[in-house]
């Protein structure tokens, strides 16, 4: 019987990993896109060997992670940086790279057992940092099914981010051309709420900054405020 596995993420970006993992001779691949469709009765059926999730935003039922061996991806060297949006909580803190961490699945956020940390650069957009994250989580995901590792409790002190609101990528009280240029490039990803200023009922949303010695330069794209 082939090795059968789960992958759950809704992201186009995750589309390579997905075709990548199926090549695998001997192993098949279900993708899950969507928290309904991540249904106990369909993963009876498949029996998966694990049940992966880079990148995903929900929570995940007992009924799941408590009779399926479910290993999430999570941007930060835990118990350091447990929480939401470890992207963007890293970059504001002034960090140039971080580990990117399998873990299991448990009832408390962010705390299951380690499986593995590989290293991951913070440089480039938002969006270029999660496509390197997933190359590197179909890495992770291949020594996974590779070597079946135990996984160890996480050691340390615990430290937990909050998850970022979109008023947060807000540059107006920004001081220093290099935050604002780390608040454009860290909010700039294909389903995030881009950097912004707003000057009377107009709203001017950021992308593809470069920082230069005496400015920022970016896209710009001017909207409208409703109301």
């Amino acid at each position: 019987m082939p090795d059968r596995i789960v992958l759950a993420t809704p992201h186009a970006r995750h589309d390579p990993l997905e075709r990548d993992l199926k090549m695998i001779p001997g192993l098949e691949v279900t993708r899950i896109r969507t928290p309904d469709a991540l249904a106990p009765g369909l993963l009876q059926e498949l029996k998966p060997r694990y049940v992966f999730f880079p990148h995903w935003s929900h929570r995940i039922p007992a009924e799941i992670y408590d009779d399926f061996e479910c290993v999430i991806f999570h941007m930060s060297d835990v118990p350091f940086g447990r929480g939401g949006s470890p992207l963007q909580n890293l970059i504001v803190r002034g960090f140039h790279n971080t580990q990117l961490t399998a873990l299991r699945c448990v009832e408390e956020m962010d705390a299951g057992d380690v499986y593995m940390k590989c290293p991951l650069s913070l440089a480039g957009t938002a969006e270029q940092i999660l496509r390197r994250a997933s190359d590197l989580t179909g890495e992770m995901i291949k020594a996974i099914l590779r070597e079946n590792p135990v996984p160890v409790p996480q050691t340390g002190e615990i430290t937990a981010f909050r998850r970022r609101t979109p008023q947060e990528g807000d540059i107006a009280g920004l001081a220093g051309l290099d935050k604002i240029y780390d608040h454009i490039r860290m909010l700039d990803a294909d389903g995030y709420p881009s950097a912004f200023l707003e000057i009377g009922n107009l709203r001017l949303e950021f992308a593809a900054a470069s920082l230069r010695p005496d400015a920022v330069e970016a896209a710009v794209r001017i909207i409208r405020r409703k109301p």
